[in-house]
């Protein structure tokens, strides 16, 4: 893929997106970090809008993605569930496919591109 063009995968269940690039980004964050206010934070947005796209995955699939502890004298905490790690790994496995079935036409499309901006 060229380092000029970005592919995104969004998933849109009617007119509703379920997943795409930033939920998926997210979760993948939690996972690292243990923590939905660190993984907000390394995305530049707020806990508040972090803590509203995990209550929104969790609500949109049968099980929840991520499950959270208060904080306290233990500290707190956030990881994926089985399912949550589920569905990271199917949208990663479907952006692969995409991006790989998709390479020889986005390579043909670069190919035609004029980004000189002299028109």
């Amino acid at each position: 893929m060229s380092d000029t063009v970005t592919l995104r995968l969004r998933l849109l269940f009617g007119d509703r997106l379920v997943f795409g690039p930033g939920k998926g980004e997210l979760l993948a964050r939690i996972s690292e970090s243990g923590s939905i206010a660190a993984a907000g934070r390394a995305m530049g947005m707020s806990y508040k809008r972090a803590w509203a796209l995990v209550e929104e995955m969790n609500a949109a699939f049968r099980a929840p993605l991520v499950v959270s502890a208060r904080g306290g004298a233990g500290g707190g905490g956030a990881t994926l569930t089985a399912e949550g790690q589920e569905v990271l790994a199917a949208y990663r496995a479907m952006l692969d496919a995409v991006e790989t079935a998709a390479a020889p036409q986005l390579a043909r499309m670069v190919a035609m591109l004029d980004m000189s901006g002299g028109k």
